[in-house]
Formats: C-alpha cells, sequence, structure tokens
C-alpha cells in the first residue's frame, strides 16, 4: 500500500525527512491511499493474529475472567459449545494488556470465529469491564471490531448492550484518553454502529467489507443485491468515515506516533528555549505577498515533514465528508504537542477548494484538541475560501462562524502560524488564537488585494497600492497587535527552505510550551482581551 511523494512535493534543499512519515504524508493527503477500484482480496484476521502484529512480542495479558450466565436453550447451548470448540475462545471478545513500543495499552478485540463476532450479553459484559477497567487505570484503549452484529439468539436485551458499551467508552473518552479503533473485514450492523464508530483515529483492513446494515440482511429484506463498492474500506476512506486503510502490520508503528502525542502529559512538558529575536527587513506589501505566490515555497506538509515529529494523519469529518482542503494530524515540534489544522494554497489550484467541508474537518481537530486536552495549532495558507453555489448552498458562512466560535472559546492552548497567503474568510476562520506567529512574508487581508482593487477602483491594477495602505503584512499586523513573533525569511523560505522550517520549528515549540505553563483562566483572559481591544488603539 505504499506509494512515492508525488514529483515536486518537497523543495531540493528541504531537511532530509522521515521516510515513513514522507510516505504516510503522500499517500493520506494526496489521496493515493484509497484504492477503491480494485481493492484487496478480503481475509479474515483472528484477534490473536492482530495481537501479535501489534504488541510487542510476549507482551499480551489477558483480562478475561469467567462469563457471565446467559439464559440459553437447547439448541444455542450447542451452538455456543461448537464456537468454543471450533474457534478455541471462550467468547466472541478478547481483552486484555499489552505495550506498543513500550507503552502499556488496553487491547479488545472480536473473534471472527465465535458465532461471527456477534455481541450478546456475555461478550458486551466482558467488553465493558475491560473499557472501564481501561479507564480506572488511565489506559489508552485500542479496539479492534470484527463483528455480524447483535447476537440474533439473544435477541432485544443483546441489541441494548451496544448503549452500556458506548457508556463505558464515553467515560473512557470524557477522562481524556485515547481510543484508537481498527475495524477488520466484516464490520456490520450494531457494533460498527456503536463502538466502532467512536474512535478518534480510525484505521480499517485494506478491502474490509464495513458497513451498518449486511448485504445478506439487505438483499433477504429487499429482494435485490447492495450497491457493489460503497461498504468497502477504501470507499468509507474516501467519504471521509475512517482516516486510513492500512495493512495490521503498519499499525504497531501508526498507534505508536498517535499515542505519543495523545498521551504526552501536558505538565511535563518542558518550557522551551525562546528563539533568538530576528531582523525583520521592511518590504512593500506587495513584494511579500508576490513571495506567498511561488508555486516552490514550503507549505504545510513540508513544515510537518522536515519540522515536526510523531505525525499523524487524520482524514474527513468522520460524518461523510473528506474534502482534501486542509490538513488535519497530530504532531510534535520538538517535546510540545499538538493537533494541527492546516491550509495548503496549493489545494484549490489542484482542485480541492476550501469550503465548508474543510472547515467541519477543521473543527474535528478543535474538538479533538479539547477533548484530549492538546494545544492547537492553526496554519493559514489560503488565497481564501471557496467561492461556488456548492459552498453557498453546503453552509461556507455558517462554517467560518463556527470555527471563530470554536477558536474563541476553547479551552486548551491555541497558536496559529500565518504561514503565507491569509486572504478573507478562509483566514479569518482560524485566525483568532492565544498567539500568532507570522513567516516574514505572511499576510492577512479581507479580500486578495487584487479583489479589494476591484470593489474600490473597479480596476486590478491597484492591488499594489491598496496591499500598501490595508496593512496586510506581518510587521503591519504585528503592530496592530495582532501577530506576536515574526520568523524571517532569508529573503524568501523557497529560496532556504530547510532553514527556514528549522527556525518555525523552534518557534512553534517555544509558544506552544509557553502557553502549556500559562494560567489557563489568565490564558482565556488574555485571549478575550486581545481581540476585545483589536483596532481601539488607533482612535487614541
Amino acid at each position: 500500500m505504499v506509494v512515492g511523494l508525488p514529483t515536486g512535493g518537497v523543495p531540493k534543499n528541504t531537511a532530509e525527512p522521515d521516510v515513513t512519515i514522507e510516505r504516510e504524508i503522500a499517500e493520506v493527503v494526496r489521496g493515493s491511499y484509497a484504492r477503491a477500484a480494485n481493492p484487496p482480496a478480503r481475509r479474515r484476521i483472528g484477534a490473536r493474529e492482530l495481537f501479535s502484529e501489534v504488541l510487542d512480542q510476549d507482551s499480551f495479558r489477558s483480562w478475561d475472567s469467567v462469563l457471565v450466565e446467559v439464559p440459553a436453550g437447547p439448541e444455542y447451548l450447542d451452538q455456543l459449545t461448537e464456537a468454543r470448540r471450533s474457534s478455541g475462545e471462550d467468547e466472541a471478545v478478547i481483552t486484555g494488556e499489552g505495550m506498543i513500543r513500550g507503552r502499556r495499552v488496553c487491547v479488545v478485540a472480536c473473534e471472527f470465529g465465535f458465532l461471527g463476532g456477534t455481541i450478546g450479553v456475555a461478550a458486551a459484559e466482558r467488553l465493558t469491564v475491560a473499557i472501564e477497567r481501561a479507564t480506572e487505570e488511565r489506559l489508552p484503549l485500542v479496539a479492534s471490531p470484527v463483528s455480524g452484529g447483535t447476537r440474533m439468539q439473544e435477541g432485544t436485551v443483546a441489541f441494548l448492550q451496544m448503549v452500556k458499551i458506548v457508556q463505558a467508552l464515553m467515560q473512557h473518552r470524557s477522562a481524556g484518553l485515547p481510543y484508537l479503533v481498527y475495524l477488520r473485514h466484516p464490520t456490520t450492523g450494531g457494533v460498527f454502529a456503536s463502538w466502532g464508530s467512536l474512535g478518534q483515529l480510525t484505521g480499517a483492513q485494506p478491502g474490509a467489507l464495513i458497513g451498518f446494515l449486511g448485504p445478506r440482511v439487505y438483499e433477504a429484506l429487499y429482494g435485490d443485491t447492495f450497491p457493489e463498492g460503497v461498504q468497502v474500506a477504501e470507499n468509507l476512506y474516501r467519504l471521509g468515515l475512517v482516516d486510513a486503510v492500512l495493512d495490521p502490520d503498519a499499525l504497531s508503528e501508526i498507534a505508536a506516533r498517535a499515542l505519543d502525542v495523545m498521551c504526552t502529559r501536558i505538565d511535563e512538558v518542558p518550557v522551551a528555549e525562546p528563539p533568538p529575536d530576528e531582523q525583520i527587513d521592511d518590504i512593500p506589501a506587495w513584494e511579500s505577498i508576490e513571495h506567498t505566490r511561488r508555486l516552490d515555497r514550503p507549505g504545510v506538509e513540508e513544515l510537518l515533514r522536515a519540522a515536526s515529529h510523531s505525525v499523524t494523519i487524520l482524514s474527513g469529518t468522520q460524518e461523510g465528508e473528506r474534502s482534501g482542503g486542509l490538513i488535519l494530524a497530530m504532531a510534535k515540534f520538538g517535546l510540545a504537542p499538538c493537533v494541527v489544522v492546516g491550509q495548503d494554497r496549493l489545494f484549490p489550484r489542484e482542485g480541492r477548494p476550501l469550503g465548508p467541508d474543510s472547515l467541519r474537518e477543521a473543527r474535528r481537530g478543535m474538538s479533538l484538541a479539547a477533548e484530549m486536552g492538546l494545544p492547537l495549532l492553526t496554519i493559514i495558507d489560503t488565497p481564501g475560501a471557496a467561492l461556488s453555489k456548492a459552498a453557498e448552498e453546503g453552509g461556507l458562512a455558517g462554517e467560518i462562524a463556527r470555527c471563530l466560535a470554536d477558536m474563541v472559546t476553547l479551552p486548551v492552548p491555541t497558536v496559529c502560524l500565518l504561514l503565507g497567503e491569509g486572504a478573507g474568510g478562509g483566514a479569518l476562520a482560524l485566525l483568532p488564537a492565544d498567539r500568532v506567529v507570522a513567516a516574514q512574508h505572511g499576510w492577512v487581508a479581507p479580500l486578495p488585494p487584487e479583489g479589494a482593487s476591484e470593489i474600490l477602483y473597479r480596476t486590478v491594477e491597484r492591488a499594489p497600492e491598496l496591499a500598501a495602505a490595508q496593512g496586510v503584512r506581518s510587521i503591519d499586523l504585528a503592530a496592530a497587535g495582532i501577530v506576536d513573533r515574526i520568523v524571517s525569511e532569508r529573503p524568501d523560505a523557497a529560496e532556504e527552505p530547510r532553514e527556514f522550517l528549522g527556525r518555525l520549528s523552534r518557534a512553534l515549540e517555544f509558544e506552544l510550551a509557553f502557553l502549556i505553563h500559562r494560567d489557563k483562566t489568565e490564558r482565556l483572559a488574555a485571549r478575550y482581551e486581545r481581540y476585545r481591544i483589536l483596532g481601539l488603539h488607533r482612535q487614541a
């Protein structure tokens, strides 16, 4: 499933990237991860086989205890006896703990060989007890469903077991603990519609059948076959319902990277050394704008590859949308963890505009940051939000408003990086952070200067003049109290990407660590005040 980095994806003199991260960013961001046209042959992976792939060698320890007794007639008893004999397991769920790259985790998985991995009262109780223990011991939870859903032999009571499983899961997530899910072939019914769909990060087995209503049931009920290619892992990825489609042998590495960010004790992040003060040249606004429009200027992809580590790419809204209009990730800058929501001005040129679906992805990142107690890093580099019928009917203005509402009220530390272009509502949606760092040539304006010139003068020819008058440059923004730190370009990031990204990384680590150690009440009050008084000093 490895696809190489697209041609021209990295400036020639960028720092040598981590090969694994480079591949993953290339595959996920460029959309080559999902091979819906010809999904691989499906195979069933047993729970213990999965544990052997994901967990450190010989680290698994079972948590399974004596099962609760469930009323069963002779026919069901015979089925249970045969399932135990043929599968070698006592139930359809296996729980325990193990190590992933030296980190202790709780693992729970279904065994399809036991009555199709279906969940009845005993299996649900075992699963719930494991989740509750993971919460009590503050362990990350890694779950791998494979199931035909509810166990029909136990009827409605079995069906409603999904409620208590979800209750336990939400207590676990409310405690700020990670919940990672890997969907195996097949996962359907109530299992998919409950604990199979609540992961903060969700992967799926290549070619896996994943859906709410099993195709056999659909055919029996409606007398027709279910449309081909819908309930396939690759299609779910394309629709933003899962974050990745990957083989089991990739799980250990990806889970380790995600948990390295998600499990970082914020109070143990050390204060970073402040970057040295830099001399920022007074460059005309239009010259900076032209610098930011260079096609070889490093963007958010290059920043993640060359200036951060422990990168895990998330994909889509988890609600049926995957825009490709921005990058959503978890990463570390130095020792400081964060959730990253990043724009890239090249995406609209590739047919991936920054539309309302992109902003809903951004809000997923904001929600994840709040839930995990992680700082949020937003990266602005956009020629503007989408201008189209689809964007208007999709609620673009409302999504900009909701992003603003989330940003100004988010309880965790927030840093905004103005990496390049910052035009219109697309920039505004991600701007109001506790601290704003700007690349020297970064700029923010209500519209691209050409658009503003057209509005005021009915010509685009006065765009350079208007850019200067509007105070769009990073140094103007700093003077207005909008930008807190400027990172120099010598003379242009495209000419020295490695050095520039290194300076950015150090600046971001410092700002994130600074905010982590700032009193929350004081930080939130300062955020409110900085935007409350913005522009008022000009009237003095």
